[in-house]
């Protein structure tokens, strides 16, 4: 398994028992407990904490058996990942200064087979390293402040002292002259066109973001150390399946991409309907079929039968798997879930089977949610993602 190294020393680390100063400050304490009514309700997902032949995990030592059991079966059923690419090209567009922030446009080879990104690279004044985080959604440049209001993530941690990279999907281009014209962001990405697919789509997103962040952590201004990741919506599936398959990322947030696989009828609380990772731009693409050249997204609505699900995501519903065993590879990294109306305070029945492999592990305070009455991010809920990544990657030491 990729990353073994890295993996083995955080074992090592974890035999102890996380020190105080990994505590949260008192204005964050309160996302890393789940309500009473959630408390220790692991509902009827299947725990991580046990092999697929059904033996238990009882120890610290057990886990990293079960942690390579978890990436290889998840490997054979969405695709194995090609070695990253070390040093992808990079195309610097033009360099202007926002205030005292310095912005890069880039593009950036870092897509399956070296396809370009777009991106945007925001450097904070002073000397550095300092501590970054990805941005990852539809465009580049929504996350810098330059699309739809409130998921400028970017920009925001940017003014907080980190270095921010702002990227799209593959073909999305950049318009800053008019953002609702955005080349191609309604185009779904399977691959390179008309190339046999080998893995869904969410886990090449995930690889592109992997290659992301080896190309932060190259950065003589940034502490290698200290990348975490954010996306919402489309952008919070991404960024989940990244951070849990690459532990190259210190910290995530996910905010309101839906944590686990649910198909039932919610359009009475979430606009969308369901959580949708039956797409087929998310898990539902039938592996080895050439990659689509789609001009938008078009979901498949609701499933109602079982024989409509496709591709890796009917395997995986068939064969009883949920994200919960995506949420264990993150141990011990922490993350945040910033839920909405896909991810209400229920989530906890799934986020206390990471808590539960974490303190296996001897950490506490490394799963935390919290939660707001709308899909859409709002002030008070990007505050949190904020003040989340202040703590994590520059406050403790």
């Amino acid at each position: 398994m990729k990353n073994l190294p890295l993996l083995m020393c955080l074992l090592l680390v974890s035999m102890n028992v996380a020190s105080a100063t990994d505590d949260p400050p008192a204005d964050l304490q309160s996302f890393f407990q789940p309500p009473p009514e959630y408390a220790g309700d692991f509902g009827d997902f299947l725990s991580p904490l046990k092999f697929y032949d059904g033996r238990e995990v009882t120890s610290a030592e057990q886990w990293p058996a079960r942690r390579r059991e978890i990436r290889q079966r998840w490997d054979a059923i969405i695709g194995e990942w090609p070695p990253l690419i070390e040093t992808p090209n990079v195309e610097h567009v033009a360099t202007t200064k926002r205030g005292e922030i310095t912005q890069h446009q880039l593009r950036l080879g870092v897509a399956l087979e070296g396809e370009t990104v777009e991106g945007f690279l925001l450097v904070p004044p002073g000397e550095g390293p300092f501590p970054a985080v990805l941005v990852v959604y539809y465009d580049a440049q929504t996350g810098v402040g330059l699309g739809t209001p409130l998921r400028d993530f970017a920009w925001q941690l940017a003014q907080r002292g980190f270095v921010t990279l702002s990227i799209g999907k593959p073909f999305t281009g950049v318009d800053l002259e008019n953002p609702k014209a955005v080349p191609h962001r309604s185009k779904p990405y399977y691959g390179p066109t008309g190339r046999p697919v080998a893995l869904q789509p969410l886990s090449a997103l995930g690889y592109l973001a992997a290659n992301c962040q080896q190309y932060l952590a190259n950065r003589n201004d940034v502490d290698g150390e200290r990348i975490g990741i954010v996306g919402h919506s489309f952008g919070g599936k991404w960024a989940m399946f990244a951070s849990c398959l690459h532990d190259g990322f210190a910290c995530a947030v996910w905010s309101d991409g839906g944590i686990v696989f649910d198909e039932r009828d919610r359009r009475k609380e979430n606009p969308g309907g369901s959580v949708n990772y039956q797409d087929r731009w998310y898990l539902g693409y039938v592996l080895g079929e050439p990659a689509a050249d789609e001009a938008r997204f078009r979901s498949m609505g609701l499933i109602t039968e079982p024989s409509q699900r496709t591709g890796s995501y009917k395997v995986l519903m068939e064969n009883d798997h949920d994200l919960v065993e995506l949420h264990a590879l993150m141990a011990p990294r922490p993350f945040l879930v910033s839920g909405g109306t896909a991810d209400m305070p229920e989530r906890w029945m799934a986020l206390n089977h990471a808590i539960a492999v974490n303190r296996l592990l001897g950490y506490e305070n490394r799963v935390a949610m919290t939660n707001r009455d709308t899909h859409g991010p709002n002030e008070q809920s990007n505050g949190q993602i904020y003040r989340f990544f202040e703590w994590w990657l520059k406050e403790r030491q």
